[in-house]
């Protein structure tokens, strides 16, 4: 399935309807799938070994059901990441300056694709696994930094939207023409906001191996948490910025197909 865009040509006097593939939704349905596949594993996974495994974090059951899952997930998200983020990189177009306006504009769709799959792997830490972990630090005594709700929200679901992140901006910046002149500051902020989250741990973690807080969201410990998510609203000026340069492409390849018409 895709989207096209569909426009009508006349060459004299006969009908001519000319398609062209602007965007195709199968991939970005793909990565939204098994993103959602990949959330609904952690869930799932969490049910059946948190509180009978994930309790005590001196037992061997805890090492082979959460510590290993833990050494597994961080090198292999990361490591896809980076391949993902070089892939980008080496395959860069050298010759943004001369791109056709329905290129740009296809390009335009597949970066909305990215900020789709940014969004949704966002949706792990900033609803359910967010509101979980809270959850069980207020039901179980916190032994470790490592427990099952961090193992899923903080070395998981973070990574994963860090990695969407910055392979949405290396799209941005060496495939779009706009991007690729300047720094987007609403894109710096969706990016490398979130993306600190995962520092912020740090200082949490600290704070509450000192400090035997209640685990409660409006702990000062927490709004480093909230202050840095609310740095992905940036994307509404991302989005802004991309539609208004959609609206130009579209009227630039509809003057264009005019004048093939009129030929």
């Amino acid at each position: 399935m895709s989207a096209v865009m569909k426009s009508s040509k006349r060459d004299g006097g006969a009908g001519l309807q000319s398609s062209r593939s602007i965007f195709k939704v199968w991939p970005v349905a793909l990565g939204l799938a098994g993103l959602a596949m990949l959330l609904a594993f952690y869930r799932l996974y969490q049910g059946a070994y948190a509180f009978k495994y994930g309790l005590d974090s001196t037992t061997p059951e805890f090492a082979k059901y959460w510590v290993t899952m833990f050494k597994i997930e961080i090198p292999l998200i990361f490591g896809l990441g980076l391949l993902m983020v070089a892939y980008l990189w080496f395959t860069r177009d050298k010759n943004l300056a001369k791109i056709e306006p329905e290129t740009e504009l296809r390009r335009y769709f597949v970066l909305i694709g990215w900020f789709m799959l940014y969004t949704f792997s966002f949706l792990g830490i900033a609803s359910f696994y967010g509101e979980s972990d809270g959850t069980w630090h207020q039901t179980v005594i916190r032994d470790t930094a490592l427990t099952p709700s961090h193992i899923v929200v903080f070395y998981a679901c973070v990574p994963l939207y860090m990695c969407f992140g910055f392979g949405t901006l290396m799209y941005a910046m060496t495939r779009i023409p706009k991007f690729s002149k300047g720094y987007s500051v609403p894109l710096l902020f969706v990016v490398f906001g979130p993306a600190l989250i995962l520092a912020n741990l740090g200082y949490n973690e600290w704070g509450h191996a000192f400090w035997f807080t209640e685990e409660i969201f409006s702990h000062p410990l927490h709004w480093g948490f909230t202050v840095l998510g609310w740095t992905g609203l940036g994307l509404g000026g991302v989005l802004l910025q991309v539609v208004m340069r959609m609206s130009e492409l579209f009227k630039e390849i509809t003057a264009a197909d005019k004048l093939g018409a009129i030929a």
